[in-house]
């Protein structure tokens, strides 16, 4: 069984300039000298959570490129979401770029209609899961995590990853909506999230986090501040908890239909 060792990027994201957030990104990756087999980005970390569909790339485009190119530079699996045009529709979408130079990606699929979301961006209909170093991995955007269904363990998902711009009015929410996914998919879980004002003036506090199967806390992400973390996740404490505590053995069965 191999561990594997995450690196979370906490950051501010420039409103709406893909030049400035990828020379920024691109700078905070730079900066991780250890070796890590996975970095995460937040949500739209090339424009912050906006509505201008003018600014989507398509998937040949210098973010698809930059990141491609960065996994393979790093040696790793590196990913975020971006807004992306495809076939005259918009989506908001996981990029997965592996170190191999593959590309795998997954649209979000609860579009966040408080916000209007669903009037610009066309929602995804299929879970995307991902191996990496024999760990199973599933990547889900934001507004996802609000429901468990869509999140449900059925694949021996051994790590959730939710990318998001959550604002600071509904933190309380996102820290402990996060623990749940844990606890419920006995899993290990994590939560990156971006910082500082957005175009809106909405306020994102961070709060980003990296969380055991059994619901606790194994970051220390300051709240309010750009920060790197990296820690290596055990597989062998996952699975000999799993064994010890089966719990996913004893779920309900059932099939989405929409």
């Amino acid at each position: 069984m191999q561990d594997l060792t995450v690196a979370a990027i906490q950051s501010e994201i420039v409103w709406e300039d893909i030049d400035a957030n990828l020379a920024l990104f691109d700078s905070e990756i730079n900066s991780i000298k250890n070796t890590v087999d996975l970095i995460v980005l937040p949500e739209m970390f090339t424009t912050g959570f906006s509505m201008n569909i003018s600014l989507a790339e398509e998937m040949d485009g210098k973010t698809v490129n930059w990141i491609t190119q960065k996994a393979i530079e790093k040696k790793c699996c590196i990913l975020g979401s971006v807004m992306v045009k495809e076939n005259g529709k918009f989506y908001n979408r996981m990029l997965i770029a592996q170190s191999d130079g593959n590309l795998l990606t997954y649209d979000k699929r609860h579009l966040f209609t408080f916000a209007g979301e669903q009037n610009y961006y066309t929602k995804g209909e299929k879970k995307v899961t991902f191996t990496l170093k024999g760990w199973n991995i599933c990547p889900l955007i934001c507004y996802d995590l609000r429901f468990p269904v869509w999140s449900r363990n059925t694949n021996e998902i051994d790590l959730y990853i939710y990318v998001a711009n959550w604002p600071e009015v509904r933190k309380k929410p996102w820290s402990n909506l996060l623990l749940s996914r844990a606890i419920e998919n006995v899993s290990y879980v994590i939560g990156v999230n971006r910082i500082g004002l957005d175009g809106t003036k909405k306020n994102y506090t961070g709060n980003s986090a990296i969380i055991d199967f059994k619901g606790e806390e194994l970051s220390q992400i300051p709240e309010n501040k750009s920060s790197i973390e990296i820690l290596t996740l055990s597989k062998e404490n996952l699975s000999n908890f799993r064994a010890k505590f089966p719990a996913l053995n004893d779920g309900d069965n059932f099939k989405l239909i929409d």
